[in-house]
């Protein structure tokens, strides 16, 4: 009758044999079952080794954080698009206004070349300087406004007399210019000073406004 060994009386594996690569190579002893096939000790669902993650849920929040990152993105590019062309259409106010300040300055002058006109033609070097004057001013952006004969409009004309019927058909229209308003694109530097009379009826002979 065998005796258990002592080893197998205190619940431990028997030792297995274990040649090395060598025929004639030591014996090693191990503790283990030597019919046991050594295998994966942790196993995830699917049969595979090693802890498993939600690869799919991933992917999902990546996505959405990509998402939200392409949205702040394209809402910081077009707050800096609105920023530039908010300083650009300030700049370009700002200039104006300095342009249109210096013209006002110039309208004094420019009213008495157009009083020496009347008097007299300029001759000579003074009208070389009134064309060249001209010229530049315009070149800035002044235009000259007020014709005797147009509609009279209470936006860009200062009426200084004449007489209108209330019941009168036609509209007003200015029938004697006594000084020419001045404007810089839509900006107006100065009010013409116009009489302002009674224009036809519709189809009498003038266009409708």
């Amino acid at each position: 009758m065998n005796r258990p060994s002592g080893s197998a009386r205190r619940g431990q594996p028997p030792l297995s044999v274990i040649r090395g690569r060598r025929s004639d190579g030591p014996l090693t002893l191990q503790p283990g079952d030597p019919t046991r096939e050594p295998g994966p000790q942790h196993s995830g669902p699917d049969g595979g080794s090693g802890p498993r993650t939600d690869s799919g849920g991933e992917a999902a929040g990546l996505v959405e954080r990509i998402a939200e990152r392409t949205a702040d993105l394209q809402r910081l590019m077009a707050e800096y698009d609105n920023y530039r062309k908010r300083v650009r259409r300030d700049r370009l106010a700002v200039g104006e206004a300095a342009v249109a300040n210096v013209l006002r300055m110039l309208l004094p002058v420019l009213d008495a070349m157009d009083r020496a006109r009347e008097e007299d033609p300029l001759h000579g070097g003074l009208r070389t300087v009134a064309e060249t004057l001209d010229a530049q001013l315009g070149a800035l952006g002044l235009e000259a406004f007020a014709v005797v004969g147009e509609p009279f409009d209470p936006t860009c004309h200062e009426a200084v007399g004449g007489v209108v019927s209330a019941a009168a058909a036609g509209r007003p229209v200015c029938t004697a210019v006594l000084r020419c308003g001045y404007r810089v694109g839509r900006q107006l530097l100065r009010p013409a000073q116009v009489w302002v009379g009674e224009g036809p009826e519709q189809g009498q002979g003038s266009d409708p406004p």
